[in-house]
């Protein structure tokens, strides 16, 4: 009997995970009634399965993070990519309460949140515990960075009752708090689940953004809160289990958990069997007459490419089990593209396929639509598992170059840019980029969209250093208010939420 209500309660939670209906308060309705202890392994694995639908993948929070920056843009391509005007809301600044993408990615994080709170119901070991809390505080610190109210509940609450709210002063204390507590009953790894280096890189970017989560429109930052990002970092790189890896991208490659040492905290992908929706990172931006067939949308901007020196490897370039199998290439697909016979292809008109640098974000010219911006393939391409659709790459959380580079702005902030330097230099160097002479805050910007393009953190970056506000390519003026998300229409039914300042 017990494998019954565990079985129909995994499935609910994958059931949440994918639904595009369901409200916030639904996700708090989880009963006890026939789990017991023995079941929370179960319960557990199912909250790492509810990561997948915010996080992985570029249709939650990474699209929420990545197309209000300078990094990506959607462009309308005459009837193709409208969505009633959703992506262009987004990149230009102009979303309103009832933003559809907005809203189902404020539900499926607030998922994440309420059902690790559910794990902790059933009397969980400190370890199933721990590692319950560190999702649980992972998601709500992506609530925290969006909208900047948080709602919770305790284990065992009244799930009737609206779920109470913290505000951020209290929210970024509640995550240190909480995050320091849990630390030491974490484990050393694996890298796919919770572990201690997980929840140390997660404490860094809680004092590194509490200062923008507490003044989004005038950031400051501490010298207590920058040296304890220092201190951090520090654990981290004396432990020794880190390197940069040579090539960038066995960072994100299939295989990518013993390809690379860089890698700290992922979602593990079983190619062929188990496996969250990661194609999605590839395909969307590729043409119809590639291997895959894609859906010729998301593009970068080439005022974002020319940060890149030429000899930057992070521009990338051929893939071993990519390139010869397709003719695609990793990295940012510019100029004529070829199959793998280097046969050069075609556009569905008939014109060369030349992906052009010039991109508007709405495209009209039918002999330029199908072939304007730059595109990105951050993940090579498992084609081993493309009859499943359930590719083998981990998803990246959390990488090595992260800590150095936060370690470096905590440095800078604190006047100390001298030591600094050789931190940013030994990534510049293994990217094959000229090393600074010397780094600063705007240098130190452009170094970091460079190294986490397409990471899902850039609109979080961009707040921290004051430039979210500014006019870029394609995005002329804004408003303050866009700091953070609107609070969505159909959550303020919950009495306590104030719906942020604007909307």
């Amino acid at each position: 009997m017990k494998n019954k209500y565990i079985i129909a309660f995994v499935a609910f939670i994958l059931s949440v995970t994918s639904c595009t209906k369901l409200d916030e308060d639904l996700h708090g309705q989880i009963g006890n009634k026939g789990v017991t202890e023995e079941n929370v392994a179960a319960l557990l694995n199912a909250s790492y399965t509810a990561m997948r639908n915010p996080f992985q993948g570029p249709w939650g929070w990474w699209a929420l993070q990545e197309f209000t920056s300078d990094e990506a843009i959607v462009p309308t391509r005459a009837g193709d990519w409208d969505d009633n005007g959703a992506w262009r809301a987004l990149f230009l600044h102009r979303w309103a309460p009832d933003h559809s993408r907005i809203s189902d990615t404020f539900r499926d994080l607030n998922s994440v949140s309420f059902v690790t709170t559910n794990v902790l119901n059933f009397n969980p070991t400190p370890l199933q515990a721990a590692q319950a809390r560190f999702l649980r505080a992972f998601a709500q610190f992506a609530i925290l960075d969006g909208w900047g109210q948080v709602p919770y509940r305790e284990p065992g609450e009244d799930v009737t009752l609206p779920s109470k709210v913290r505000g951020a002063q209290e929210q970024i204390d509640y995550l240190i708090s909480e995050l320091n507590e849990i630390l030491p009953t974490l484990p050393d790894g694996p890298i796919h689940n919770a572990n201690k280096d997980a929840a140390r890189v997660l404490l860094m970017k809680c004092y590194l953004n509490k200062g923008a989560f507490l003044n989004r429109a005038t950031p400051t930052f501490d010298p207590a809160d920058m040296q304890q990002v220092i201190t951090l970092a520090d654990q981290i790189i004396n432990s020794g289990k880190y390197a940069l890896t040579a090539n960038y991208y066995d960072n994100f490659a299939p295989r990518n958990n013993t390809l690379s040492r860089e890698n700290i905290f992922t979602a593990q992908n079983i190619g062929g069997s188990d496996a969250g929706g990661l194609k999605d990172i590839w395909v969307p931006g590729l043409h119809y007459n590639q291997n895959p067939s894609g859906y010729n949308g998301f593009s970068t901007l080439s005022d974002f490419y020319n940060k890149f020196e030429t000899t930057d490897t992070r521009l990338g370039g051929n893939y071993p089990g990519v390139t010869n199998v397709s003719g695609i290439k990793v990295g940012f697909l510019v100029g004529q593209q070829f199959d793998q016979n280097g046969v050069a292809l075609k556009d569905r008109r008939g014109n060369p396929l030349i992906f052009t640098p010039e991109v508007s974000i709405i495209e009209r010219d039918p002999n330029h639509l199908e072939v304007a911006g730059i595109r990105v393939v951050k993940y090579p391409i498992d084609y081993a598992n493309s009859a499943t659709n359930l590719p083998e790459n981990d998803w990246v959380y959390y990488r090595y170059a992260d800590v150095l580079m936060m370690k470096a702005e905590a440095m800078v902030r604190t006047g100390q840019n001298g030591a600094a330097l050789p931190i940013v230099n030994s990534i510049r160097t293994i990217r094959g980029a000229t090393p600074f002479t010397a780094v600063n805050l705007d240098n130190l910007l452009d170094e970091r969209g460079r190294e986490f393009f397409w990471e899902g953190i850039r609109r979080q970056d961009l707040i921290r250093f004051g430039k979210f506000l500014t006019p870029w390519q394609e995005k002329p003026t804004d408003d303050p208010k866009y700091l953070v998300f609107a609070i969505p229409d159909n959550q303020l039914g919950n009495i306590n939420f104030t719906q942020n300042p604007g909307y």
